[in-house]
């Protein structure tokens, strides 16, 4: 029986001594196999924490990454956050890695796992709804039998353990515990809440494991002084840290849309007349809101997607009137609340979401600050106003790498030819030790990347009829079990569409059915082909046969016309640099690198990289892509294709 280790009163073992050839892990896995790359992350991430420093780690797939954090973050004797990409790798390290370390350690880890707020149920909004009018047919009349049935004996709250309840429930948003709706300690359930027990159980632990999502969500929320949910913490370990850029500009920016302000009017229209405060005053006033609002969000008209917006000026000047009485209708909405006699708690929050409302439209209409880009978002009856920082870094900078000892970065996809430079640019790191971590895979052997040189320049009007030839040959080649991954919806479907009545293999589309559904039924389907677009290029595990070809239509540049992209470019343009070489390029190597990533998930896969785009091949530029990825076998003749998949 292998020795057990305690972990408390200081230190007693080193990450050398735990990952080591003849270490502890060896003696507790029956399939251990040293790998050096993780001893020496784990003895970086463990320097890191001992020494207050920060820390940047690229560790290739195979490295064994989250135990070589995770050790080292159980062992400090500090509370350590861990930071994923996903509610689905929080789970993994919660319910696998935790659960397989406590198994040989003496004392009782003190772990919690938390979420967004919207993932835990209220349990005085489940008591309301037996007594109030909230539910709306039959169908939601049977799933709250499903959850008030599971109220009686969870634990946690936590929407993940409800197998039973749809996805697509629309009785959850209401039932569900978000800020915007919460009373906080002047709920009668406050003791009992499970976002109160979360917060204890957090305060409490050693390790808390969190999503960038709820992370950066909380770092904002502390920054106006509303008090997170995360406590005080000594180190922070992102993994999957290349995604932390575009999530922290999403919390550090600015978002309304017309749902926001049509759910609170319903939700006040619904209080109203549950705690019996309505009257017609405030009735006529939640009207006179939402048709002014609707008014408001029609100035920026019917164009689909994303655009960037600079003439709000011009448009207060033209609109004055309409806009002026969106501020007013949210402001008479929040004076006519705040005099209810005998006001309900639940009033509260309903009041502050009517101010916040109202703040961010007039800071999007009027602020004009140069450290953002304006732009606008229609998605079907959706209209979104949005701000977002052109450049996260200062305040990454401010408010993270300056307030914590230690902030450790950690994926597959960090490092640009070789060179760490380019993250710690974008994220403001102005000094981290770094580390590159090989992955323990043999991919000149494992994995051909395919670059054809007949295709036509990616920018031809031409090159998607070519290029929908060119993977109909090599699906036959492979044998169906590919990703075939896009830069644009269009191409997706043009190539798809062109492809789909020639080939003999199953196919599924993005956006047929939810990600997840696609997911498991290209892993349930022999021979299955999946077109997909961006959602699909990280992420995403298939091990085994099942996949064995990627595809990728061309070098995945951010559209410059994005008006976030636009405004970065911008920004490097006008402090005198070059916004292709100094963003763009980088950008769309770490991008490919992820798309590429999505092959090669264990020693025994093997496969063919394919890229249609021969720019690689042929600029100056090219050669960075190549430095940044791994030492795959490389081939621009079909044959060589044809037999990597016989042998």
């Amino acid at each position: 029986m292998p020795d057990t280790v305690s972990h408390s009163g200081g230190r007693p073992i080193s990450a050398k001594k735990f990952f080591g050839k003849k270490g502890v892990l060896s003696e507790w896995h029956p399939n251990f196999e040293f790998r050096p790359g993780q001893l020496a992350m784990a003895e970086a991430v463990e320097n890191a924490l001992d020494e207050k420093r920060h820390l940047i780690v690229e560790a290739g797939t195979g490295t064994g990454k989250t135990l070589a954090y995770l050790v080292p973050a159980i062992l400090s004797g500090k509370r350590v956050v861990v930071s994923t990409g996903t509610k689905n790798l929080q789970e993994q390290l919660y319910f696998k890695d935790i659960p397989f370390l406590q198994q040989h350690l003496t004392a009782p880890l003190r772990v919690c796992l938390m979420k967004g707020r919207q993932n835990y149920l209220c349990r005085q909004k489940v008591y309301d709804a037996e007594r109030e009018p909230i539910l709306e047919g039959l169908e939601e009349v049977t799933d709250f039998k499903v959850i008030r049935e599971w109220e009686e004996k969870t634990e946690t709250g936590d929407r993940a353990e409800l197998k039973t309840l749809p996805e697509t429930s629309r009785l959850w948003e209401k039932l569900d515990a978000r800020r915007e709706r919460c009373t906080g300690q002047r709920c009668t359930q406050f003791e009992r809440c499970f976002i109160t027990e979360l917060q204890r159980k957090a305060a409490e632990s050693d390790v808390i494991i969190v999503n960038h999502h709820l992370f950066f969500a909380d770092l904002a929320v502390k920054q106006e002084d509303f008090g997170g949910v995360i406590p005080h913490y000594a180190a922070v370990i992102f993994d999957e840290a290349h995604e932390i850029e575009d999530v922290a500009g999403t919390y550090f920016g600015v978002s309304i849309s017309n749902y926001q302000i049509d759910d609170l009017m319903r939700d006040i229209g619904d209080l109203s007349r549950r705690k019996n405060f309505g009257s017609p005053e405030i009735d006529r006033a939640l009207i006179a809101a939402s048709d002014r609002a609707a008014k408001f969000f029609s100035l920026f008209g019917e164009q689909e997607g994303r655009q960037g917006f600079s003439r709000q000026a011009a448009l207060i000047a033209t609109h004055r009137e309409i806009y002026e009485d969106v501020l007013i209708s949210l402001e008479l909405v929040e004076t006519i609340l705040k005099l209810v006699d005998d006001a309900p708690d639940e009033l509260i929050p309903l009041v502050r979401r009517a101010s916040d409302i109202r703040d961010k439209v007039k800071f999007w209409m009027e602020s004009g600050d140069q450290q953002y880009v304006f732009w606008i978002e229609k998605r079907g009856r959706g209209r979104f106003l949005q701000a977002t920082p052109i450049d996260v870094s200062s305040l990454l900078d401010q408010r993270l790498f300056d307030q914590i000892d230690t902030v450790v970065l950690t994926s597959a996809t960090l490092a640009v030819a070789g060179g760490f430079e380019y993250v710690q640019k974008r994220l403001g790191l102005r000094q981290a030790r770094t580390l590159a971590v090989e992955g323990s895979f043999d991919y000149e052997n494992q994995a051909l990347l395919y670059v054809p040189q007949h295709l036509p320049d990616p920018r031809n009007a031409a090159f998607a009829t070519v290029a929908a030839r060119e993977v109909l040959r090599i699906l036959e080649h492979s044998r169906g079990r590919a990703f075939v991954l896009f830069t644009s919806y269009a191409q997706m479907r043009t190539v798809h569409d062109a492809v789909v009545p020639d080939l003999e293999y199953p196919v599924l589309l993005q956006g047929t059915r939810p990600r997840n559904a696609l997911l498991e039924q290209f892993r349930a389907t022999p021979n299955c082909v999946l077109f997909a677009t961006s959602s699909f290029w990280q992420g995403v595990d298939v091990q085994g046969d099942a996949l064995s070809c990627v595809i990728i239509d061309k070098l995945p540049f951010a559209v410059p016309s994005d008006p976030v992209v636009d405004a970065r470019l911008r920004m490097i343009r006008e402090a005198g640099g070059d916004p292709f070489s100094e963003y763009q390029v980088p950008d769309a190597a770490l991008t490919l690198k992820q798309g590429f990533g999505r092959l090669i998930r264990s020693r025994t896969d093997r496969g063919v990289l394919v890229l249609l785009d021969h720019r690689i091949t042929r600029t100056r530029y090219g050669q960075m892509f190549f430095d940044s990825l791994p030492p795959y076998g490389f081939s621009t003749r079909i044959e060589d294709v044809e037999k990597f998949f016989e042998s």
